[in-house]
């Protein structure tokens, strides 16, 4: 590689860095003040570097709003996807993607959901589309090609029942799942609230269900 390829390709990686470390500093301050409290100078300073700095990233405070949404949905793809790719049942596969759920009521990933649900209800308020919406809505239709690909393979090896609509029941119980363990997460934030059952045990007692509900007793006995 020739001095200026890689002078340019440095300047390309560092660039890339500090977007990303803007974005990463902007999901702390959204969570910790609130989209619509937080300002391009506290994430400035929360990222140590000038407002110029974050400007020339993000001209506009609505695209790094949309840029960590679309950063945090690029990670819900990856994990769609290698739960996709891995060498299991369909049925095997589902479990993961709600143990995926589970795993985001964890304290240092339960972030990621609250500021999905404040970033929804955020854009659903605008009068117009937020700027490069587009970019979020592109990532999150992936997303929904990499769950197709678990739900062809709950048809292909038999392990779900087949007496059901595999697509739409699979459909209503992964968003059902997802929708109720954000809820729980969001609900762990808030100091008072006390419940008598831990949300801990009642994901797993819903998770349970839906993979009894789901799981073919034929498919089942023939592993044995």
């Amino acid at each position: 590689m020739d001095p200026k390829t890689r002078w340019e390709q440095e300047r390309l990686e560092g660039k890339k860095a500090r977007e990303s470390s803007i974005i990463e500093a902007a999901e702390r301050v959204f969570n910790r003040k609130g989209i619509d409290k937080a300002t391009m100078r506290d994430i400035a300073a929360e990222d140590n570097v000038g407002i110029a700095t974050v400007f020339r990233y993000f001209p506009k405070k609505d695209k790094l709003i949309v840029a960590v949404a679309t950063h945090l949905i690029s990670l819900e793809e990856e994990a769609f996807r290698e739960i996709a790719a891995t060498p299991v049942t369909g049925i095997e596969k589902l479990e993961a993607l709600l143990d995926h759920f589970l795993n985001l009521q964890l304290p240092e990933l339960s972030s990621r959901s609250r500021y999905l649900e404040a970033f929804e209800s955020y854009a659903a308020q605008q009068a117009e589309p937020l700027e490069d919406i587009q970019q979020y809505n592109d990532v999150h239709r992936k997303v929904s090609d990499a769950f197709a690909e678990i739900i062809d393979s709950c048809t292909q090896d038999g392990s779900v029942r087949s007496d059901l609509p595999i697509e739409e029941t699979l459909s209503t119980v992964v968003n059902a799942f997802g929708i109720f363990s954000k809820k729980l997460s969001l609900q762990r934030s808030i100091v008072m609230f006390e419940s008598i059952v831990s949300a801990d045990v009642q994901l797993d007692l819903l998770k349970r269900m839906f993979l009894d509900y789901l799981r073919n007793p034929e498919s089942a006995a023939s592993d044995l």
